[in-house]
């Protein structure tokens, strides 16, 4: 690509490539490989040295990875990237590479369930501490960071609740104290926010989720403007680790990406016909989505975000047990862990996606057993709506 500075979309499809493959093929081709080879060994000093961006080991780069880790870094405004085999693999490898024993991180009191049990179960382990808050309240992250804390990690929007946090007012006060912010952007993606560009250190994604858009890939991501910092990601912590993505994967994602800025468009489309669907339902007592103007962030996330992504939570009137019985009662929508697919999707996140959480304190993390989560897909509304109430009026 030249200089041009071009729109989203078209760097979707574009970013990061030359515009030229093998024997001149639109789409790269997958460099299904586990090993390169080498002309001579002084050819071996050359690559081993990183004198030449040549390829020596899959684990540690091939050019399909490097292919979609260049345009992820140019989506978010970051200057590289470091492709990993899941969302886990992204968070857990950055928070280690920041982290040491003696060391506190701080968190948003909201998070997707297994990050949560990364940070208060497998990092004390590491002699870390973990220091959960409400990061909307600035005045009490002042408060918890000492000279002990080296990272602030949280979501925005959160999992499951939709919360959303100021990112430029807390990155002001981590810059202040020098610590390093890591932002979970899954369910913005970059088409929607940018954390970089506001003052994030890491960004870090599930690109099972909307970056791949249709539920066949698992995989993760992490951005930043510190090149330094990405390859010390890189060979200390994914390739030791050896999380690392496989070339077909890589491949899929970046078709994902083709699609992503069409089908974030249409998603929140839907989303927010659904949500006033929902809130304006005698059975639905409270709904949490971005996009409504009654919704306590929705002036921080109209600044801060672009649109107001697709993810719905909401309370029925009712039980419990009714709203079990609402979610195994939708036709259309899937009952399943994940989201970001064309497919609709719905669950009870306290049973699944956070049943880690203690049962007795969920009401101290945004969460309610009853919570529902729907990841509103590409069917039509109308359609979408329709096995919503359907499955309403059962209960």
């Amino acid at each position: 690509m030249d200089n041009k500075e071009y729109n989203f979309e078209t760097m979707a499809i574009h970013a990061g490539s030359d515009g030229k493959h093998a024997n001149n093929a639109l789409n790269p081709p997958i460099y299904q490989t586990s090993t390169f080879i080498f002309d001579n060994i002084d050819h071996v000093e050359k690559v081993m040295s990183f004198e030449s961006d040549d390829y020596v080991y899959t684990r540690g780069n091939n050019p399909t990875l490097r292919l979609f880790e260049n345009r992820m870094a140019a989506l978010e405004e970051g200057k590289g990237a470091v492709a990993f085999s899941s969302g886990m693999a992204a968070i857990s490898s950055v928070l280690f590479s920041l982290l040491k024993p003696g060391d506190n991180v701080i968190v948003n009191k909201t998070l997707y369930g297994s990050s949560y049990n990364v940070v208060t179960n497998l990092l004390p382990q590491y002699n870390v501490e973990c220091r959960i808050a409400d990061l909307r309240d600035l005045d009490k992250l002042r408060d918890l960071i000492d000279e002990k804390s080296k990272v602030i990690y949280f979501e925005t929007p959160s999992n499951p609740n939709l919360t959303i946090l100021d990112i430029e007012k807390i990155c002001s006060i981590a810059k202040e104290k020098d610590v390093k912010v890591v932002i979970d952007n899954t369910f913005a993606t970059p088409y929607f926010q940018r954390p970089l560009t506001l003052g994030a250190d890491v960004v870090v994604h599930s690109a099972t989720k909307y970056i791949c858009g249709h539920g066949d890939v698992v995989g993760g991501v992490a951005i930043a403007k510190d090149m330094d910092y990405i390859h010390y990601l890189k060979f200390d912590y994914m390739c030791e680790f050896g999380g690392v993505m496989s070339p077909f994967n890589a491949w899929l994602l970046l078709r994902g990406l083709k699609t992503l800025g069409i089908r974030m468009k249409q998603h929140e489309k839907n989303a927010l016909i659904v949500a006033n669907f929902l809130k304006n339902h005698p059975r639905v007592r409270e709904i949490y989505y971005p996009g409504l103007e009654d919704f306590e962030g929705f002036s921080i996330a109209k600044e801060q975000m672009t649109g107001f992504g697709a993810m719905i939570s909401f309370e029925i009137d009712g039980t419990l047990e009714e709203a079990k019985k609402f979610v195994n009662s939708v036709k259309l929508a899937q009952l399943a862990v994940s989201l970001g697919d064309c497919e609709t999707l719905i669950e009870l996140p306290a049973a699944m996606t956070h049943r880690g959480y203690p049962r007795e304190e969920l009401a101290k993390f945004g969460l309610t057993e009853s919570m529902i989560r729907i990841s509103v897909g590409l069917e039509h509304y109308e359609d979408i709506i329709y096995d919503l109430d359907r499955a309403l009026s059962v209960i």
